[in-house]
């Protein structure tokens, strides 16, 4: 007589057997600057007027599968080009996922430099396909030889670039991105999760190049309890996306929510330069440090290294002392002892600093 388990290992995909679930420690009563998000909430007058605005939302009805009038105000507020459309997910990870799901031919290749977003290889294998990485140089720039080497190898149907990347927190040379853009036969997506922090976007380039896509977020904004991801790029491939989109996949209070948030653009501005400020204080600190590296972040987050103590002991001293960080010693390679700080207020930037001293 069969168990559970042996059912399970019977009809689950052996690569999936072999993954390890996305994991988010738990954060209860730490200073939480793990996950990349804006530490500002928004002023009580404007919370007050957001939950007037969804005291009107028909909790009754389904949302438009459109999202028609939230697309047209992010199509201002992105200042998407005149002629591409816009398809919204439930955060980034679901249009990775539309994407991959939309390109899975047998054989189809996902390449991206790494290290990068996990999701790109972790999604890749959920929907079969084969991923490719190429390593970043020891400055964490692309390894351009070594990346179109790939290219022309692999043919592959998508290439994700972040810009910035995650973990590194550095933006790629426009140029090696322009040139990867003309050298790939398949697809091209620019997640620019970060752009709020970084300052550079080709998103004015859509529609110059026919295999571009540019992605955002509004999650790190101060907006990541809404899990809104935005796909924008030419209308054939978006109309193909859209058919692997699963219906009302953004709700009704997340749709009116984003849409009362577009209207205080000015407000997650001001909160995003705060945080570019503090970015720096911060980086300029961590510098100071002995034993300590700290790499320069066109992110809200900083990657450092721990230098002549182990990362993993440093981590849990850390999490001793209040602070809950990323800890990305054990991905290895060039990750190898490093550590990933999110830039919080100032009193949480303070705490952390004080905690990692005691820690070192």
């Amino acid at each position: 007589m069969s168990t559970i388990k042996d059912k399970v290992s019977k009809l689950v995909r052996p690569e999936i057997q072999a993954l390890k679930a996305y994991h988010v420690p738990d954060a209860t009563g730490l200073v939480k600057l793990d996950a990349m998000e804006n530490p500002y909430s928004w002023p009580e007058d404007v919370r007050h007027e957001w939950l007037a605005t969804l005291q009107g939302v028909a909790l009754n009805r389904y949302p438009d599968p459109e999202a028609r009038r939230l697309r047209e105000r992010l199509r201002g507020a992105l200042a998407v080009p005149a002629g591409m459309e816009l398809m919204l997910g439930n955060g980034s990870d679901e249009l990775i996922q539309i994407v991959l799901m939309a390109l899975a031919k047998p054989g189809a290749v996902v390449l991206a430099p790494t290290p990068t977003f996990v999701m790109y290889e972790m999604i890749a294998t959920f929907t079969g396909m084969k991923f490719a990485g190429v390593p970043l140089t020891a400055d964490f720039s692309l390894d351009m030889p070594a990346l179109l080497d790939a290219v022309a190898t692999h043919k592959p149907a998508v290439i994700f670039l972040a810009y910035p990347n995650n973990p590194t927190g550095n933006l790629f040379a426009p140029g090696d991105v322009a040139r990867i853009i003309e050298a790939s036969p398949g697809l091209v997506v620019l997640d620019e999760a970060y752009h709020a922090f970084a300052g550079q976007s080709f998103m004015d380039r859509l529609g110059k190049h026919d295999n571009l896509l540019v992605m955002r977020t509004l999650s790190k904004q101060g907006l990541a309890g809404l899990r809104i991801g935005i796909l924008a790029g030419p209308a054939p491939w978006l109309a193909e996306f859209n058919k692997v989109r699963l219906p009302y996949n953004i709700g009704s209070l997340t749709q009116a929510s984003a849409e009362f948030a577009l209207t205080h653009l000015a407000l997650l501005d001001e909160q995003a330069r705060r945080i570019r400020q503090d970015r720096e204080r911060l980086w300029q600190a961590l510098g100071r440090m002995r034993g300590v590296h700290a790499w320069p972040s066109q992110t809200n987050f900083i990657l450092f290294r721990v230098e002549g103590r182990n990362a993993d002991e440093v981590f849990e001293g850390l999490r001793a002392r209040g602070v809950l960080i990323k800890n990305l010693n054990s991905s290895g390679g060039m990750l190898k002892g490093c550590l990933r700080v999110t830039v919080g207020t100032p009193d949480e930037n303070a705490a952390f600093l004080k905690a990692l001293e005691a820690a070192l």
